[in-house]
């Protein structure tokens, strides 16, 4: 049976990408590539250390295990919506009839997206869920992993939580998931705490600007003005994290991502918590959904619920989500290191040795 979810703001975390036809991986413009073996991959940005760690070399591996003869054609937007246009015109001009798109800004691609359909070309909205007659979306549970940092938060703030004032930055406004991550978030932290004393939305995750907003928030509430902080991704906590050493202040804050930063920081205290979302199934649900798509196939079996755009113009979107779980340093251990996201190796160098030492870590 088939779900319904409504996606108020879901958005994708990943980006399809270009890259020449000959070489999977390679960049290039040139070459035709619609002889039915090349799937674009376009992702959004660089700031984020997972997209070239992870979302890339698995969505490109396992294309290559299912379709040994496809060519993947791919390219990273660095945060630039003009740049990504031009990628995904440039598939579409070289005749390649699926595209993995993590997009940018997920209301910019609603017209590319209507005059690449025109073309028989079919998109995959990768982690983001992007405008448009899309075939299919992969991504998580984003309004939950909101609710998941929330919690994170309350939790980390104890007894205290009641009569804790909060600082919220969030995620940038282009991003469709940012908004339901802070959705999520206020539904816990509204009643969870005592009250939200300053909120930003950052653009494009800058973890600088995340450091600047911090600052400022120093500046406006003073040292003890608020007693927590609530970043949406770990490299903006690192940020918010810099700006609060500077000013001398240690309070509960946590992240998204499980970046290795944000673990190194969570062994030395720094940072309270961060969110685990599994890349890998969600990387290899969309490659093996682009790699039907280009063969034919249908993909009821991959998509089992039905979602809607945040505009609500496009309905009955082909979708699976996957859950995320918050990670703190009782289970880094049993969570990113048993998963071999990380190896404990990666995580205690010679800096964190000792807190990995503390925290059973081997």
């Amino acid at each position: 049976m088939t779900r319904r979810v409504v996606i108020g703001t879901a958005a994708l975390s990943m980006a399809l990408s270009l890259s020449a036809c000959g070489k999977a991986g390679d960049s290039g413009s040139d070459d035709a590539g619609g002889d039915g073996k090349t799937i674009g991959l376009l992702l959004p940005e660089n700031k984020t250390t997972r997209y070239e760690t992870f979302d890339r070399p698995i969505i490109e591996a396992k294309i290559k295990s299912l379709c040994s003869d496809c060519v993947v054609k791919y390219n990273n937007a660095a945060q630039d919506t003009e740049t990504q246009k031009k990628q995904f015109d440039a598939l579409v001009t070289q005749g390649v009839k699926v595209i993995i798109l993590d997009a940018v800004d997920y209301k910019a691609t609603k017209p590319w997206i209507q005059q690449a359909e025109k073309k028989g070309v079919k998109v995959v909205a990768y982690d983001r869920l992007t405008e448009g007659p899309i075939a299919a979306y992969v991504s998580y549970d984003n309004e939950k992993i909101g609710r998941l940092q929330g919690e994170g938060l309350v939790k980390a703030l104890g007894d205290k939580a009641k009569d804790a004032n909060v600082v919220m930055i969030n995620g940038s406004p282009t991003d469709p998931n940012a908004p339901l991550f802070k959705k999520g978030a206020h539904s816990v932290l509204d009643s969870g705490v005592k009250k939200i004393v300053y909120e930003q939305d950052i653009p494009d995750w800058s973890p600088d600007e995340a450091a600047k907003k911090m600052g400022a928030a120093i500046d406006s509430l003073g040292k003890g003005g608020f007693q927590g902080v609530y970043s949406a991704n770990d490299g903006m906590a690192g940020g918010a994290i810099t700006a609060l050493a500077k000013g001398g202040i240690k309070v509960p804050i946590g992240g998204q991502d499980a970046e290795l930063a944000g673990l190194q920081r969570i062994l030395k205290g720094d940072q309270s918590f961060t969110i685990y979302k599994q890349i890998k199934p969600e990387a290899e649900t969309t490659a093996e959904i682009a790699v039907k798509i280009l063969k034919g196939e249908k993909v009821d079996d991959l998509t089992p619920l039905k979602v809607t755009s945040l505009t609500g113009e496009f309905k009955n979107i082909p979708a699976k989500l996957y859950d995320a779980q918050i990670v703190t340093k009782e289970n880094i251990a049993s969570t990113v290191i048993a998963d071999d996201v990380y190896k404990a190796a990666d995580i205690c160098t010679a800096e964190y040795k000792a807190a990995c030492e503390a925290a059973g870590i081997k």
